[in-house]
């Protein structure tokens, strides 16, 4: 998440507590924010503690190679409070200036791109997409095309949520009328026809559907282990179905590291819902293992997976996930508590 928001930025607000200085993943943002070509403002938070220590965030920082101007460096310092609402002008204005001298400049006057930050699936709106506007200007009903995926701008909120009509560049907007969820960090394009995209759209999924067959060749958990000791298990195949794009890529990320000498894991599918009849067959004819975060299957997903002897997981903590398929490439994984549904009510009334 971090790199996808520094690759689409023009300037990194690196927000660091005056009370707690500089943590690990405040270096990954500054690692992230270099590798983009990105340059940096700090805004050293939280000054409003009586244990903060601005001084010494100053100094942990250039070590990172951020030195303050006041000390003859070239990165510009804020000291705020985000809760008293105190310099917060100051950064504004810090901001304002990076951009003068980065001579920021594009043009609204031409069809809208930009960038998916966020992608989920609204149980009442469908799939909905959290767009940065970077060229041109987003209108309603413009038609556009994302990733492999294609739509018509229906509706689009702001940031506080109310209707607007137009989106302008450097705008983040909520927009209604995607036909699927798209992926995080897919380049978004407005283009001429709805037509158009449809036609792109389908030609990018198979391939995607191509890739994806490319990679297929029923394994559990807990039997993991014994396979890879055989040698019969050379991949860990895994699907994984989440509630929002950014915890999938969280998990493909975690779950990537695992891989070992012995075992690779493999992630065969990703996507944003529940998890579905789909997604069990792609798993069985793959020998996969299926996670779901923050999801669960649907009841027809359900009984389909117990025919097809098919692991699904559920997890609502990425750690507990990446502990488990850990244990289960050591041979130390322990029986787990499985959840045998008995029947479903709808409450009607």
């Amino acid at each position: 998440m971090r790199a996808r928001g520094a690759q689409v930025t023009d300037i990194v607000v690196l927000v660091v507590a005056a009370d707690d200085g500089v943590m690990p993943q405040t270096k990954e943002a500054v690692d992230h924010a270099r590798a983009a070509k990105v340059p940096i403002v700090v805004a050293i938070n939280k000054m409003d503690k009586p244990d903060g220590n601005p001084d010494k965030v100053k100094k942990d920082l250039s070590e990172y190679g951020l030195i303050p101007e006041k000390w003859g460096g070239t990165t510009l310092f804020a000291e705020v409070s985000a809760k008293q609402k105190i310099g917060i002008k100051e950064l504004l204005e810090l901001i304002l200036l990076q951009a003068e001298v980065l001579e920021l400049k594009v043009n609204p006057d031409k069809p809208a791109r930009g960038t998916i930050i966020e992608a989920k699936l609204d149980k009442g709106r469908g799939p909905v997409a959290t767009v940065l506007v970077q060229e041109g200007t987003l209108k309603l009903g413009d038609p556009f095309l994302a990733g492999a995926h294609h739509g018509r701008v229906r509706i689009m909120l702001d940031d506080r949520g109310q209707r607007v009509e137009q989106a302008e560049p450097s705008t983040p907007v909520e927009v209604v009328g995607f036909e699927d969820v798209p992926g995080a960090g897919e380049t978004f394009i407005v283009v001429s026809e709805e037509r158009v995209a449809r036609q792109i759209s389908l030609y990018r999924q198979g391939k995607e559907r191509e890739k994806e067959l490319s990679k297929l060749s029923k394994v559990s958990l807990e039997e993991l282990y014994d396979q890879i000791k055989k040698g019969e298990v050379k991949e860990l195949n895994v699907v994984i179905k989440a509630d929002v794009q950014g915890s999938i890529e969280a998990v493909k990320e975690a779950l990537r590291k695992l891989s070992t000498d012995a075992v690779k894991v493999n992630v065969i599918h990703d996507a944003v819902g529940g998890i579905t009849e789909t997604d069990v067959n792609l798993a069985a004819a793959s020998n996969a293992i299926i996670i779901g975060f923050n999801v669960r299957a649907v009841p027809k997903a359900q009984v389909l997976a117990e025919e097809e002897k098919v692991d699904i997981r559920n997890y609502s903590i990425i750690y507990d996930a990446v502990e488990d398929i850990k244990k289960a490439l050591e041979g130390l994984l322990e029986p787990t508590y499985k959840e045998h549904l008995l029947g479903r009510a709808q409450v009607i009334q």
